[in-house]
C-alpha cells in the first residue's frame, strides 16, 4: 500500500508538467480544482504562476480511504491534505458537515464557500416533461438509483411492501450489487416477486427514463458528509422523498418537502416511514410539490452552481 500511494503521490510530477504548459498555453485567471488525494501540486503550480486557485471538495478522502480501504501513509496523506486545503484560494465543500472536516484542517471560515451538488437544467426540463407524461394513477411506484449494498435497507422496503399488499406497489431498483440475487429470493419468498423490477446497470442516459416513473423515491443511506446526487434527481422529479434525518440531508430537506426517518432506529424507522407513505401517498402530494420547488427556490442545478464559481473567481481575481 505505502509504495501504491507513493506512486499516487509520483503523479503530481505529470499533472505539474501538464497544468503548468496549460497556463502557458491558454493564459487562465484562475485555477479550478476537483481535490484529489496525493495531488498537492495544483496550489503548487498556482502559487508559481501567482493564480488564485478554486478546491472543490466532494470527501475527506483521508478518513475515507482509511476508514473504507486503508492508508498506509495516513499521517502524511493528511498533512498533505490539509497543505493542499490551506493554500487554497477558495474551498467549496459540498455540505457544511464537509466544510468542517475543512476548517479543523486549519482553513479560515472566510476561505471556504459551500455549493451542495445539484442536477443540469437540460435534465430538469426534460424530467418534467417526461413526469407528467408518465404519471400512472393505477400505480405507485418506489425507486431507488445506485449500486445496491446491504446498508441500503432494500430487503425493508420489500417487507414493507409485503406488509400494506397493495396491489398498486411497485419497487424499481435501478443499478447492481453482490445483494440482488438475496432480494430476488426475498421477493419471491414475500410474494410480491412481481411487483419488483431490477434492472441491473443502465447506461446514464437511460436513468431519467426510470427516475420520471418514481412516485416514492429512497435515499435510505448516505456518508455523513455526502452531497447525494441522486437526491437531486429525485427532488427534480417530485419524488416524494424517504430520507434519514441526518444534518447534511437537512441541508437541503425538512419536515415539509420530504418523509426524513431516525437513523438511531434506522430499521423500523426506515420501515415505518415507506408504509406511512405507502398507506397515506394520495394525500402527501404536497411534499412532492414542494420537492420539486426546492430545486428553484434553493437554485440546486450546475448552471446555478457555476454562476456561484463566477462570482467567486471575480471576487478572488478582483482582490489580487
Amino acid at each position: 500500500k505505502w509504495f501504491y500511494e507513493l506512486l499516487e503521490l509520483s503523479y503530481s510530477l505529470l499533472i505539474a508538467v501538464k497544468l503548468s504548459w496549460a497556463i502557458i498555453r491558454f493564459k487562465p485567471d484562475i485555477i479550478y480544482e476537483r481535490y484529489n488525494l496525493y495531488q498537492p501540486v495544483g496550489v503548487m503550480i498556482a502559487k508559481l504562476f501567482g493564480l488564485p486557485i478554486l478546491q472543490e471538495v466532494n470527501a475527506p478522502l483521508v478518513a475515507e480511504r482509511s476508514k473504507y480501504s486503508g492508508l498506509s501513509l495516513k499521517n502524511f496523506a493528511k498533512k498533505i491534505e490539509n497543505f493542499t486545503w490551506r493554500h487554497s484560494t477558495k474551498v467549496l465543500p459540498v455540505t457544511q458537515v464537509l466544510a468542517e472536516h475543512v476548517y479543523a484542517a486549519g482553513v479560515s471560515r472566510d476561505k471556504v464557500v459551500v455549493i451542495p451538488n445539484g442536477i443540469h437544467e437540460s435534465f430538469l426540463k426534460e424530467l418534467d416533461e417526461k413526469s407528467a407524461a408518465e404519471r400512472n394513477d393505477d400505480e405507485i411506484i418506489i425507486g431507488f438509483t445506485g449500486f445496491i449494498h446491504p446498508w441500503h435497507g432494500l430487503d425493508i422496503a420489500l417487507e414493507a411492501m409485503a406488509e400494506v399488499n397493495d396491489g398498486r406497489v411497485k419497487l424499481v431498483c435501478v443499478g447492481d450489487g453482490d445483494i440482488l440475487p438475496d432480494l430476488r429470493q426475498q421477493a419471491q419468498k414475500l410474494g410480491i416477486e412481481g411487483s419488483v423490477e431490477f434492472t441491473g446497470l443502465v447506461p446514464r442516459e437511460r436513468i431519467i427514463d426510470y427516475v420520471s416513473r418514481f412516485d416514492i423515491a429512497l435515499q435510505p443511506s448516505v456518508t455523513e458528509y455526502a452531497s447525494p446526487l441522486k437526491l437531486f434527481e429525485y427532488l427534480a422529479n417530485g419524488s416524494l422523498v424517504i430520507a434519514p434525518d441526518m444534518p447534511n440531508i437537512r441541508e437541503i430537506l425538512s419536515e415539509e418537502n420530504a418523509l426524513l426517518f431516525d437513523i438511531n432506529n434506522k430499521r423500523e424507522a426506515f420501515k415505518e416511514s415507506l408504509i406511512y407513505a405507502l398507506k397515506n401517498y394520495d394525500s402527501l402530494g404536497h411534499l412532492r410539490t414542494a420537492a420539486r420547488e426546492l430545486i428553484d427556490s434553493k437554485g440546486l442545478t450546475w448552471q446555478q452552481n457555476a454562476q456561484k464559481v463566477i462570482a467567486l473567481a471575480e471576487q478572488v481575481t478582483q482582490a489580487r
